[in-house]
């Protein structure tokens, strides 16, 4: 096969780091092509240098694609040749509905010059029915959760004549299932003759589909491995990204379970709009001290739907149920209340609602509790609140030049450490983790299981929710599972299994 796009000797500058260097990468027609490294390597910033992201003349370096060189002014240029790009944070519009957002910029239009709704609608349907998105094509992006938002990114790059794919983790917030439906759609489209560039942290979906593998680490080439003549093993990438062997994905803990701490008893949660549409249904849960807890099930089951609410975040839902911290009855029903009372959410969400990401590392960490580092006048403590950052930045490891470094230039893993530092020094008892390892590598995942597993040993009640069942089997004392709004199953982390947990939510369906 020959190559439908060649980068030679890439090389990216922002002032004070150099975020690639001498960087190549070919990709053949009709071949999937992974990218992998750990966060900050430099994958993204490769492709915004191909997608025109980051203009030519911001570079060093060249592209050729389909056999010319390429200069490509903007992103319009490189999709003008069939370059579509689907960046890891979502570039839609809240509040137009998914067609709006899918045709925006390309409007189906009639003979004078108006805009054929119906037409619209119709291959909005069959680009949704494509990606396994079961929803109306009026529907509001506002409306619908992270994972289905993806969805309609992957929907609206395959409205355009795409001959070069490139997903930056596509499947970061997708459960199983459709992440399977995703990979099968990649697989389809190499059998079109089209090819993709898939960047992943999941090493199995890489595994699954790629031809070729390319490896990144530090902004630079470390290696090339070609997945039809060779027999590639996770821990063979794994050694290549982080520079050595990485021999136990989970650390080791050494549970010391105490009394309940948190309980919920008969929690309902309803639609504020649609007030008969039952979100939550009558769910009781408990978790002790020093426990960990996850919650398993399936997109759309409920789980974020419910750590949200028990931490105040209702949206004008009606909810009903009674929260006990040591046996004791709590008001939960704002997010001041919550934390109060000893509770923390740390949102899957962390570049929307978990950081104010133009603002710096210390103003992040402090911002949940801002009378820990102010004076007592009420005025900010400015030598407080580095004292307080620094802790965080040492305790956490949290990479940075320093804690006045600005959020938005720190890799995921240390985005996600900051938001953990912010919940942390409000001083809770009740941790809820939603999608705590999304999008980071694995070195950075280890060392945010490595925090998990100190809250727990200090005391702490950790509540895990999870789609990934082996981050769960691997992370947790008891898991829940959860279906349709409702607890559907319990039981220790030492008797459940991927099968086991699947049989249940199955199960649930036929009950």
């Amino acid at each position: 096969m020959d190559a439908i796009l060649e980068m030679r000797g890439i090389t990216k500058t922002f002032p004070g780091v150099k975020a690639l260097s001498n960087v190549n990468l070919s990709v053949k027609s009709g071949e999937i092509h992974g990218i992998v490294g750990e966060n900050g390597a430099g994958k993204s910033t490769l492709m915004k240098v191909l997608s025109g992201v980051y203009p030519h003349g911001s570079y060093d370096g060249e592209i050729h694609f389909a056999g010319e060189e390429r200069r490509f002014r903007g992103i319009a240029d490189s999709e003008h040749l069939g370059i579509i790009i689907i960046h890891q944070e979502l570039a839609l519009v809240p509040l137009l509905s998914i067609a709006e957002n899918i045709f925006l910029g390309s409007e189906i239009a009639n003979k004078a010059g108006v805009i054929d709704w119906n037409a619209a609608f119709r291959r909005t349907k069959e680009l949704l029915k494509k990606v396994g998105l079961n929803e109306s094509p009026q529907t509001l992006i506002d409306s619908i959760g992270v994972g289905k938002q993806q969805l309609v990114e992957i929907a609206k790059a395959l409205s355009k004549n795409v001959k070069l794919l490139i997903l930056d983790e596509p499947t970061a917030s997708l459960n199983e299932s459709d992440s399977d439906a995703l990979l099968a759609l990649l697989k389809e489209f190499r059998a079109q003759g089209i090819s993709s560039i898939l960047i992943s942290h999941k090493l199995n979906e890489i595994l699954e589909v790629a031809d070729t593998i390319t490896i990144l680490r530090d902004g630079s080439t470390v290696d090339r491995l070609d997945c039809r003549a060779e027999k590639i093993d996770e821990a063979r990438i794994i050694k290549s990204m982080v520079g050595r062997d990485l021999t136990d994905r989970y650390p080791e803990r050494h549970s010391k379970i105490g009394d309940t701490i948190f309980e919920v008893k008969n929690w309902n949660v309803f639609h504020a709009i649609h007030a008969d549409r039952h979100l939550i249904k009558d769910i009781d849960l408990h978790v002790k001290k020093g426990e960990v807890v996850g919650i398993a099930g399936l997109m759309g089951a409920g789980r974020t739907e419910f750590g949200m609410s028990v931490f105040g975040k209702s949206y004008g839902q009606k909810i009903s149920g009674r929260v006990f911290m040591h046996g004791k009855e709590v008001d939960v029903s704002t997010i001041q209340r919550a934390m109060d009372n000893g509770i923390a959410y740390v949102t899957e969400d962390r570049k929307n609602y978990g950081l104010v990401l133009i603002d710096d590392i210390k103003r992040n960490i402090s911002l949940a509790n801002l009378p820990g580092v102010s004076s007592k006048a009420g005025v900010i403590d400015d030598p407080k609140e580095i004292l307080v950052a620094s802790k965080y930045r040492r305790d956490l490891n949290i990479r940075c030049s320093s804690v006045f470094q600005q959020t938005v230039n720190l890799s995921g893993g240390n985005q996600q450490k900051v938001v953990l530092s912010k919940w942390l020094f409000t001083g809770p008892e009740v941790l809820i983790l939603d999608e705590p390892t999304r999008g980071i590598d694995v070195g950075a995942k280890y060392e945010i299981y490595g925090i998990i597993n100190g809250l727990a040993e200090s005391g702490k009640a950790v509540i895990i929710i999870s789609s990934e069942m082996p981050e769960l089997l691997g992370m947790t004392d008891r898991i829940y599972v959860m279906n349709d709004g409702r607890i559907v199953g319990e039981m220790p982390t030492p008797e459940a299994t991927q099968e086991k947990i699947m049989h249940t939510i199955m199960k649930s369906w036929e009950d």
